[in-house]
């Protein structure tokens, strides 16, 4: 079964690289105010990073959009005024929302300079490219499995297996919904990318074989099927690099936090 993600780093990894782009009114900045309304000004820089976020999504740079930004920004103030006039900004979950908002420019301002300053090299990227190589190994598997909870119960699925059931009918009853609808059919895949035991019990097998000794993992117990191997190409360096250098990238940002993590005062 493939190695389960860890939803904390998940989650953090998320909200660090892909915060959504948030501007916020200040008070003041350079260039003056691009508007006053009702008495209450826009600042320029608030603007400027306006625009460069639509430039950031493919907008061109034009009078347009210059014109496009202050309508948006003027409206904007006016319905932030009427909200404040109705006490909304009072409330305590429109409150906590700010602050979160507010977190989030903090933290993409910190990812992006940490990135800026702590770049992956070529030589890193190259050298996680050889090790995911040398991980995957040179052949990949089409596999199935039947995921139960109890080892009685893959017993009686093997003893059912050998009486000549149709593997695809006993998947019904797996504990994988991401295969169980599927006859247990996990795809093409390299053992890398399972859990140990797993991976292991699948090279064993010859093709059109299944385990018939239950399988143990953090999972439950498995009933693996093997139909079919081939062997493997990796894809290009160039290809990966990208996704290597992002991958990288965040590794070295999560063990930025753990680090601050296991330093911090934390009651």
């Amino acid at each position: 079964m493939h190695n389960p993600s860890r939803l904390a780093s998940a989650l953090l990894l998320g909200a660090l690289i892909s915060l959504p782009a948030v501007a916020q009114k200040a008070s003041g900045g350079s260039g003056g105010a691009v508007a006053t309304v009702n008495g209450v000004a826009i600042s320029q820089t608030v603007a400027n990073a306006f625009v460069a976020e639509q430039q950031a999504q493919g907008a061109p740079d034009s009078p347009e959009l210059k014109n496009a930004v202050r309508e948006e920004l003027i409206r904007r103030e006016l319905l932030v005024q009427e909200a404040k006039k109705m006490g909304l900004d009072k409330k305590p979950e429109v409150a906590a929302q700010a602050d979160l908002a507010r977190q989030a420019i903090f933290i993409r301002a910190f990812v992006q300079d940490y990135v800026k300053k702590h770049p992956i090299s070529d030589e890193q990227i190259k050298a996680a490219y050889d090790r995911m190589k040398s991980q995957m190994g040179n052949t990949e598997y089409k596999v199935r499995h039947i995921l139960v909870e109890k080892e009685d119960d893959a017993k009686v699925i093997i003893t059912n297996l050998k009486k000549g059931a149709k593997f695809d009918d006993l998947a019904k009853q797996s504990k994988d919904p991401g295969s169980r609808d599927k006859g247990g059919d996990l795809g093409w895949s390299s053992t890398a990318a399972y859990v140990k035991p797993f991976g292991d019990a699948v090279t064993s097998l010859s093709k059109g074989k299944y385990t018939e000794t239950p399988v143990k993992t953090d999972f439950g117990y498995h009933v693996i099927l093997l139909e079919d191997s081939r062997p493997l190409t990796p894809p290009p360096f160039d290809q990966i690099k990208p996704q290597i250098a992002q991958r990288l990238q965040q590794e070295q940002i999560q063990k930025f936090v753990t680090d601050l993590r296991s330093k911090a005062k934390i009651q």
